[in-house]
């Protein structure tokens, strides 16, 4: 069996538990802390399968790209040529 068949048997067998929970709630009424535990279990137990189900159909993250090696030796000292130097401003204006 897949683990999608799984899930699906699980689903429907969760299914199966909501439906007799409500005609259990029918019967005894909602009012008794045993019951809203019960009920509140079953809804957890739906949510928990969803979450598993969306987890196992999101594709996995992409592998992460090869590492680019960057080489030691000084960049050219023209590409800063035109450039500020960072946080310091201008070169010909005063900082505030």
């Amino acid at each position: 069996m897949s683990v999608h068949d799984d899930l699906t048997t699980v689903q429907r067998c969760l299914d199966d538990l909501y439906r007799s929970v409500g005609r259990l709630e029918k019967q005894l009424g909602s009012g008794g802390l045993e019951m809203r535990r019960v009920l509140v279990d079953a809804d957890h137990l739906r949510e928990s399968v969803a979450l598993l189900r969306e987890a196992v159909t999101t594709p996995p993250a992409p592998a992460r790209p090869d590492l680019v090696s960057i080489p030691d030796t000084p960049y050219d000292p023209s590409l800063w040529i035109d450039s500020d130097d960072e946080g310091l401003g201008a070169r010909d204006r005063r900082a505030p």
